[in-house]
């Protein structure tokens, strides 16, 4: 791994988001259940959520200008600050206002975060490795999301939830201020390299519209996993309690157990993108995700309901980092901020939708007919990559190679 990924930086930044990764998963396994406790029911929970994805929805196109204008650096090490100030207060607040204004911010930063480290490691991973190094990037923040709840659980055991909060924000800090001391400033000759590459080819400047066409299938993915994230974090362990007799403990381990299955596969599942194609691995993937959600229905022993967690995250998690190197293949690389951008408002969409329609399914029918919602979300977008199969160059060299054409 260290010939193929031979820049410190990319590592650094690996070690910034694990860190982050923990501070997520200590404070995602218990937003939830904390809400639950303080007397907000599903509806409430489901707006919550909401404000963090508005956050995200309001800050994603102008991060792309930001980091253009400050820097990757600067960006990121400033939104990890803020992210850190936000979970630190969180459980301290007072009411649903107070709350929701510190979970926009939250989404606010978290935004500026992402499309720091996704901008980076596409601009400093070459062509033929973009998924193996956006995948490594998914492993970083998965192992942080297995280890997150695991310690959350013995925080609470040994002091209480607003103690779990405040000690992912102290790990926040800390990833901010590994990024401060120790990672490069970005590199003008890299900008100037990638407009350069993109001169000689004689390509036009893109437009946001042929960007947006350019990587439709990418963010259909990064859509549909947000929708899907944001949606059963919330309500599959409030589900699960109330149908499947799960004790509170056990669905604190729930995140975990997806967590992991993201971790085991999808470095795997990125050297098969890079080497096969990322969309007809993607589509795959998606098929068998979906048949997961829909086991949550049919399933009522605690065993297999984990592993049925266990292969949506190695499936439907593993999407993720497949469709962000898809987007690094088919963009320019002086493009990458803005198609960064784009990107995350299809994901922030998503999970500013997902929490409150699943709510609202939820709350007038029951978490049945929630989940299979989900699993046509998931069924559409596998119909949508069917459809735009060309839009992988993987697919269209396929093509040509199977009717003779050189590629």
């Amino acid at each position: 791994m260290l010939r193929r990924i031979p820049d410190r930086n990319i590592w650094l930044i690996y070690g910034a988001i694990f860190l982050l990764g923990l501070a997520y998963g200590i404070a995602i396994s218990l937003t939830a259940v904390f809400l639950d406790t303080r007397g907000f029911d599903k509806r409430d929970i489901g707006m919550l959520a909401s404000c963090f994805a508005l956050g995200i929805v309001v800050l994603s196109l102008p991060m792309g200008a930001l980091i253009r204008r400050f820097s990757a650096k600067a960006t990121l090490v400033l939104s990890l600050v803020g992210y850190a100030a936000a979970v630190g207060v969180f459980p301290f607040l007072p009411g649903f206002a107070s709350i929701a204004a510190v979970r926009f911010l939250d989404g606010a930063c978290s935004v500026g975060i992402w499309v720091s480290c996704e901008t980076i490691l596409l601009a400093r991973s070459d062509q033929h490795n973009k998924a193996f190094v956006t995948s490594l990037y998914a492993v970083a923040m998965a192992l942080g999301y297995v280890l997150g709840p695991l310690s959350a659980k013995g925080i609470v055991a040994l002091s209480s939830m607003p103690a779990a909060f405040v000690v992912s924000c102290v790990i926040s800090a800390l990833s901010a201020l590994l990024v401060l001391a120790r990672l490069d400033r970005d590199p003008p000759e890299a900008r100037a390299h990638g407009e350069a590459g993109a001169q000689g080819g004689a390509e036009p400047p893109a437009s946001s519209a042929a960007i947006l066409w350019r990587i439709k299938t990418s963010c259909f993915a990064t859509f549909a996993y947000g929708y899907f994230q944001a949606s059963v974090v919330l309500f599959l362990p409030l589900y699960l309690m109330a149908s499947k007799g799960v004790t509170l403990e056990q669905t604190i381990l729930i995140p975990a157990y997806f967590a992991v299955g993201m971790l085991v596969f999808t470095n795997v599942a990125g050297r098969i993108g890079d080497r096969r194609g990322h969309l007809s691995l993607m589509r795959a993937l998606g098929v068998i995700g979906t048949l997961m959600i829909l086991g949550f229905v049919y399933l009522d022993r605690y065993a297999a309901m984990c592993a049925a967690v266990f292969i949506a995250g190695a499936t439907l998690a593993s999407i993720s980092p497949l469709s962000l190197a898809l987007q690094g293949v088919v963009t320019a690389p002086r493009d990458y901020s803005r198609a960064n951008s784009i990107y995350n408002v299809f994901y922030a969409a998503g999970m500013l939708l997902g929490p409150p329609v699943s709510s609202a399914i939820y709350q007038a029918t029951d978490g049945v007919m929630m989940l299979y919602h989900l699993a046509a979300l998931w069924a559409a977008f596998v119909v949508f990559t069917i459809v735009f199969a060309g839009d992988d160059p993987a697919a269209r060299r396929g093509e040509r190679a199977r009717v003779g054409v050189p590629a």
